[in-house]
This record gives structure tokens, C-alpha cells and sequence, in this order.
């Protein structure tokens, strides 16, 4: 059975995508932080790890890209899960009677809409959502509801005020797989690097026409600061291939000519979408 370690507690977001990603028995291991994941993985304690990258109405989990840059490990898969936030307390409490929402940061921002037209409601961040529910439990709060999935109320015991209290229906998270052994797909894949440029004209544009030279179709680019100094950054960006293809391998070579530093995360296998 694969351990697969993931950051929150049973009835996180991030164990029901291990859960669907692998369509068997896992065992999965919760986590207090994203780093404990990365931790987990690197020392072997588990098989896997399995990470939210991006959603689709907040955007990139800016904490994991800084991960898998400080780690060395690889990226061997993704899924794509679609989020449902559901509004939850303990039995017998009313929706007049809550007074503070617990929820993990980037919850709180896909519910934004909901908790702002809810007058005299304070919205609490937490560590995570499933986290937040069992804090509402443990702590018998009556004046309390958490924001987290279906199946958190269901571990938890606690009653589901409102369903579905997302701004957009269309929330999507994508997760990606963490190993120490890197998996290359057989197949059509995708691949995720991490580079910085040089500190001439034009770097930027240069770096782009290494795939645009060899018709490398790009999906996601996105800048963070490098902690070297201010204004300074580096960019980590998924492509269509992987890097036993010819096209792929000559790209990144290219590459690692024209920039500063050049980390391949890994090549892995487009990930399903589960509604």
C-alpha cells in the first residue's frame, strides 16, 4: 500500500485528489505544513507526496513552487479536482448563531462573496480546512462554523449549514505528485522547470524562443522574486512534452545556454479532471 503524505487533516481536499489519483488503497498521511510533506518524501517516511499547485479562481500556491525549488524532488503526476466548499457546524446550531467562519486562507478567498454579505461574521484563517472543522468539534464552538469539503463533515460529525458557498462553481485545484524517483511518461506528458535569466536585453524573449523555436507548445508561466535581492526573479514554467523527446531534450539545453540557473522539476503525465 502507498503511504502518500498530503498537509492538513483526514477530510482535506488534498486527500480525497491522492484518493482519486491512484483508484486503490492508499494510506494517507497528514501533515501539519506543505514543508512536512516535502520532509516526508525527501526522508522516505512516504512513498508520495501530493501538493495543491493552483486553483482556478486564486492562482498559484505560491509557498509550493518555493518548495519544489528548495527540494529535490520530482513531479510525477497531477490531478485536477473540482472544490466544493461547503459551510459546516456542530449539531443543533443555527446559521443565526454563528459569529466566526474558520477556514484555511485560500478557502476564505474562494468564499469571499459569501462571507462578505454575511454581516457580523468574521472570517478566522487556519492551517487547513478539514483542520478547521475538527477545531469547531474539539472545542465544542457553538458560535463557530469552518469551511471545508463534504467529507469533513462526514469525519467529523458536524452538520452542513450551506452548500456550495464557492464565489464560481467552475473551482478547480490542481494538485501535483512529489517522489524522490523520477517516472518519465511513456506517452504525450508535460514538463516543469524552474530558470532565471540573465541580467541582459531581451532575456526573457530569449528564453521563450527556445520553445518557440522548436513548436513546444507553452501552458504556464509565472514569475516569483529571487531571494538573492529585490527586483531579481526566477520563472517557473509547464510545457507540452516531456524530456525524452528530442525537441524537449534539445529546448531545455538551449535553455541552460542562455540562463543563470535551470531546474528541470519533472516530466509527468497531463492530469484527469474530477468533478
Amino acid at each position: 500500500m502507498k503511504k502518500v503524505s498530503f498537509q492538513g487533516e483526514k477530510g482535506a481536499y488534498s486527500e480525497a485528489a491522492a484518493v482519486h489519483y491512484w483508484h486503490e488503497k492508499v494510506l494517507p498521511v497528514p501533515q501539519k505544513t506543505f514543508k512536512d510533506v516535502f520532509i516526508s518524501v525527501h526522508e522516505a517516511s512516504c512513498d508520495f507526496g501530493i501538493i495543491p499547485i493552483e486553483n482556478s479562481l486564486t492562482g498559484s500556491i505560491h509557498q509550493n513552487i518555493d518548495l519544489l525549488l528548495e527540494f529535490e524532488l520530482s513531479v510525477v503526476g497531477e490531478i485536477i479536482l473540482r472544490i466544493h466548499h461547503h459551510l459546516m457546524a456542530l449539531k443543533g446550531v443555527r446559521l443565526s448563531q454563528i459569529r466566526r467562519v474558520f477556514s484555511h486562507p485560500q478557502a476564505l478567498q474562494q468564499c469571499s462573496n459569501f462571507l462578505e454579505n454575511w454581516s457580523g461574521v468574521e472570517a478566522v484563517p487556519m492551517y487547513d480546512t478539514a483542520g478547521s472543522a475538527a477545531y469547531v468539534l474539539e472545542h465544542g464552538l457553538k458560535d463557530c462554523a469552518a469551511i471545508a469539503s463534504l467529507q469533513a463533515s462526514q469525519d467529523f460529525g458536524l452538520n452542513v449549514l450551506k452548500k456550495g458557498v464557492e464565489n464560481n462553481q467552475q473551482n478547480y485545484t490542481r494538485f501535483l505528485i512529489i517522489s524522490k524517483t523520477p517516472d518519465m511518461p511513456e506517452k504525450s506528458g508535460k514538463t516543469s522547470i524552474v530558470f532565471s535569466t540573465k541580467d541582459i536585453p531581451g532575456a526573457l524573449f530569449k528564453a521563450i524562443s527556445v520553445f518557440a523555436l522548436r513548436d513546444i507548445n507553452l501552458l504556464k508561466i509565472e514569475s516569483r522574486p529571487l531571494r538573492s535581492g529585490p527586483w531579481k526573479y526566477w520563472f517557473y514554467l509547464d510545457f507540452e512534452g516531456r524530456m525524452n523527446q528530442e525537441p524537449c531534450l534539445n529546448a531545455i539545453q538551449h535553455l541552460g545556454e542562455i540562463t543563470s540557473f535551470l531546474k528541470v522539476l519533472g516530466s509527468y503525465p497531463a492530469g484527469k479532471i474530477i468533478d
